[in-house]
């Protein structure tokens, strides 16, 4: 397998009790040959000091802290504009990954001639502890069946920017989302890993609060973003409320 460089693009806002851990999944990874990128997205709660400080350490960790808190959209388009790699991955600052996960999704992508992909993953809760929930992934996923809703966790994501081009997060909610869609558009297909190679964390925040926001976020997906018809958007968003209930609860 060829040992291309990775670029891990990390947005980090107020992590204190989480970013050590999701550094160190980095740190931990059988597989060599990367940069993690942290942009810190304005913080003031002392996860400043704590990314900094493996930057001294760590040739291959880069810190950079924008002047105001600019979201995390903006924060990943940050760290894609410094990206040097032929792939980029992402990793938010309350996830972490197991330690096989980029050795096992790059050969993935080479052995299958990929240039987008995704993973299974584990649900934990905010102190780490596992809640028997995998989310396991589709095998493949294209523009038409990406519209009946979101099944790409982004901090499972590794694209090969040398084949897709650029990738632009929009500053809308649900960015990530947006950003897919766009990929999907110029003809390309993501490609599931069906392995849990990593952990999100759930919220103490109320799961109620969370999906009507997101419910909210992917409505406009569909109606502002992408403009498509009332009608239209009424039926995808249909299908992504079916979706969600068959992720999250059956």
């Amino acid at each position: 397998m060829n040992s291309s460089l990775i670029s891990i693009i990390l947005p980090m806002y107020n992590a204190k009790k989480f970013i050590d851990m999701s550094i160190k999944s980095v740190i931990n990874q059988t597989y060599n040959n990367w940069e993690l990128i942290i942009i810190d997205d304005f913080s003031n709660d002392g996860s400043s000091e704590i990314a900094r400080k493996y930057s001294f350490v760590y040739n291959n960790i880069k810190y950079f802290k924008h002047i105001r808190n600019k979201g995390v959209a903006a924060a990943r388009n940050t760290g894609i504009k410094k990206a040097r790699g032929t792939y980029i991955a992402f990793l938010d600052s309350d996830d972490y990954w197991v330690s096989k996960k980029l050795e096992r999704q790059i050969r993935f992508m080479e052995d299958n001639n990929y240039y987008f992909t995704y993973t299974s993953y584990e649900i934990v809760d905010e102190e780490g502890q596992k809640l028997n929930k995998i989310i396991k992934v589709p095998e493949k996923i294209d523009f038409n069946n990406s519209l009946k809703g979101n099944n790409i966790s982004t901090f499972t994501v590794i694209i090969n920017i040398n084949k897709i081009g650029f990738v632009n997060m929009p500053e809308i909610k649900h960015e990530d989302y947006a950003a897919w869609l766009n990929i999907f558009k110029k003809g390309y297909t993501a490609y599931g890993l069906k392995e849990n190679l990593g952990y999100c964390r759930e919220p103490h925040e109320s799961l109620t609060s969370n999906k009507f926001k997101s419910a909210i976020w992917t409505w406009n997906i569909y109606y502002k973003y992408l403009n498509l018809s009332f009608i239209k958007s009424s039926y995808y968003f249909m299908h992504y409320i079916l979706n969600s209930i068959n992720k999250h609860i059956l």
